[in-house]
């Protein structure tokens, strides 16, 4: 994993690494990281034509660094103060880099970026000026960066709203700043060959089992989309319980169908889920008071890991967070002193709005940590950057996904795939972020345009057999 800082954080890195080195240093270290990856945009510097937008802060002392280096290798470089720059750089033909070093993750106030002559490339210190370090949104006018050189860690507004779209391809400069306290961290391939488990070679169904109550009567897909993806993520059993439904209505598969009643089946689906790891409640459920009721029910008093989407997340949305935290503590419906099992809770947007009272605001990840802080469930946020908090702060971000996953369905192949990681041992805050990550780089397989949530699972399948074990070898199957 890849630690991400916050703009405060940062501060207090800094802050502490000056008592072993001094502030000049670590400028220098910075900008000659700038000019090492200038030379390699430019693919040489004799006679290159460079401009630098220098501010008055370290970002344009950063900067100020860099150009001396270039001088020192024959490039011919003009430094350009921030606050005077003219509103345009070029003509085209006279420059062939422009380094923007004008404001860095501190900065506060509109920035309105001089104009660069089209095909020429733009390298941004730390992060392109006038975009917020902590959120990712604009303020005024800033360049997009071919590449940004950033220093110690990753920032979260590089991740987060425009700044993908600004940024460009992100490198992170080692300035000898101490970040292994982060306290978010970027998930990558890596990640899930560590820590997802490898199968006893005596494994057996049960030691992996998902129990998923989902769907309604004429609407069993999501809860057919969710099965399919906790088997194709490696559950060993999947126990599928369709409330009012027939067991004719149960979907065709692996899954082992058992009928729940209309109303009043939280007993039921309790009792369905005693010899699973997990249980994925929500999908498809729909959102009757009687229904809302029965997840609030299973909720409070099931024994094992509890996972909650779609329309369970509806029925949490009755309370306000105290509500949602004494549901998880199952306070009033279950004995005293019982162990309180792990909850995710798994909103889009607009599902996270209707579970705080309020809409979501700029800083995702701050939103996402106070929830989960609040409520005591690990929390995942889906987004374009999935955010996923537990409850003392640890965060955890996935940005493998892409536009494609924007298709109905998608979200219940989500829980599926969490379910089975959740089952298959990986604690929950782990669970979660493989989840997204392993869904994002599964939907990279398919089609780029047309891509159906039904082709999510097989395609999860196919991911996860392409990353080696341990032992160098595939994943295998459960008998």
């Amino acid at each position: 994993m890849r630690p991400v800082v916050t703009v405060g954080e940062m501060g207090a890195i800094d802050a502490e690494a000056l008592g072993r080195v001094s502030q000049a240093v670590l400028v220098e270290r910075a900008g000659t990281a700038v000019a090492r990856y200038a030379l390699e945009l430019l693919g040489g510097a004799y006679g290159r034509r460079v401009v630098v937008v220098a501010g008055k802060g370290n970002n344009g002392a950063d900067g100020r660094v860099a150009a001396e280096r270039l001088r020192r290798r024959g490039a011919r470089v003009r430094v350009i103060e921030a606050a005077g720059a003219p509103g345009a750089i070029g003509p085209a033909g006279t420059v062939d880099l422009v380094i923007d070093a004008a404001y860095g993750t501190g900065f506060r106030g509109s920035y309105r970026a001089p104009s660069v002559p089209a095909g020429v490339p733009v390298l941004a210190v730390d992060i392109p000026s006038g975009l917020d370090g902590d959120t990712g949104e604009v303020s005024g006018e800033p360049l997009r960066a071919d590449l940004t050189v950033t220093f110690a860690a990753l920032k979260p507004g590089l991740l987060e709203g425009a700044g993908p779209g600004l940024a460009g391809r992100v490198v992170v400069a080692d300035i000898g700043l101490d970040v292994s306290r982060a306290r978010t961290w970027l998930v990558e391939d890596e990640d899930v060959d560590r820590l997802l488990p490898e199968r006893p070679r005596e494994a057996h169904k049960w030691q992996a089992a998902v129990a998923v109550v989902a769907g309604s009567p004429g609407m069993t897909g999501a809860a057919s989309l969710c099965a399919r993806a906790a088997y194709r993520a490696g559950a060993g059993m999947v126990r599928l319980g369709i409330p009012g439904a027939s067991l004719r209505e149960v979907p065709a598969g692996e899954a082992v169908g058992t009928a729940l009643p209309a109303e009043g089946w939280a007993a039921e689906a309790l009792r369905m889920a005693e010899r699973c790891q997990v249980l994925v409640v929500g999908p498809g459920l729909g959102r009757s008071e009687s229904a809302s009721a029965e997840v609030r029910r299973l909720l409070a008093q099931s024994e094992v890991p509890v996972l909650v989407d779609a329309d369970g997340l509806f029925a949490l949305g009755w309370s306000d967070e105290g509500g949602v935290a004494r549901l998880i503590r199952g306070e009033g419906l279950v004995e005293p002193g019982r162990p309180v099992r792990p909850v995710v809770l798994t909103p889009h947007a607009g599902e996270f709005g209707r579970l705080v009272g309020g809409a979501l605001g700029g800083d995702r990840m701050a939103a996402t940590a106070r929830y989960a802080a609040a409520t005591g469930a690990v929390v995942l946020l889906k987004g374009s950057t999935t955010v996923v908090a537990d409850p003392g702060g640890q965060v955890l971000l996935s940005t493998a996904g892409g536009p494609q996953l924007a298709t109905a369905g998608t979200g219940d192949v989500l829980s599926g795939v969490l379910g089975a990681f959740l089952a298959r041992g990986v604690p929950p805050l782990e669970a979660a972020g493989l989840a997204a990550h392993v869904h994002g780089r599964a939907s990279a397989l398919g089609p780029s345009r047309g891509l159906l949530a039904g082709d999510l699972p097989e395609l999860v399948s196919r991911w996860l057999s392409g990353r080696p074990d341990r032992t160098g070898r595939g994943e295998g199957g459960d008998g």
